[in-house]
């Protein structure tokens, strides 16, 4: 699938030295675990313990607690931007359905630090831009093919995703058979 999405600009450069990265992608991936499960107050010690580094690694790469909220955030984005690229040539529903299981992981991450985003901020406006971009033509593509129904939009199903990512599970194979259910609600029959 050849498409354009909307350039995500990230106010905290990657670093280019090849362990300055690791370092800068080993606090993004601790990071997005702590918000994930303690929420946007999680320890920032905490986080860099986790990531194998000292506390002025992680205030080098990131200043203020915000700015790591930002990069996380964004760094989800992009993540499920590359991954409806990756799955754009399966056949369509399982393209649609892979990238959705993808986008379970980004709601629940959203949820965890949604109320520390400027939602009316250029980058989040351009993040929701970057991830319809990534996520129309997989919808489309199942609706054109026939698998998909016709009278759902893409902002319907996201929203029916995002709403079955706010409940709490027993564990990810209840989770799992939840979304399933609700993927099955608009399979065309």
């Amino acid at each position: 699938m050849d498409q354009t999405r909307p350039a995500l600009r990230v106010d905290v450069r990657r670093p280019q030295r090849a362990d300055a990265r690791r370092n800068f992608d080993a606090l993004l991936a601790a990071a997005r675990e702590a918000f994930a499960t303690k929420g946007v107050d999680a320890s920032l010690e905490e986080i860099a313990r986790r990531a194998g580094v000292g506390i002025g690694t992680l205030y080098r790469n990131f200043p203020t607690r915000q700015d790591l909220l930002n990069a996380v955030y964004l760094g989800e984005i992009e993540e499920l931007c590359i991954a409806a690229e990756d799955v754009a040539d399966l056949p369509p529903w399982e393209a649609l359905t892979t990238w959705l299981r993808r986008f379970v992981g980004y709601a629940a991450t959203k949820r965890a630090i949604y109320e520390s985003l400027n939602r009316e901020s250029e980058s989040f406006k351009i993040s929701r831009e970057a991830m319809f971009a990534a996520g129309t033509p997989l919808f489309e593509q199942a609706q054109k093919s026939g698998d998909a129904r016709s009278d759902v939009n893409f902002d319907d199903v996201l929203r029916m995703v995002s709403g079955l990512t706010a409940a709490g599970y027993v564990d990810d194979a209840q989770r799992d058979r939840v979304l399933a259910i609700a993927l099955d609600g608009i399979r065309n029959r």
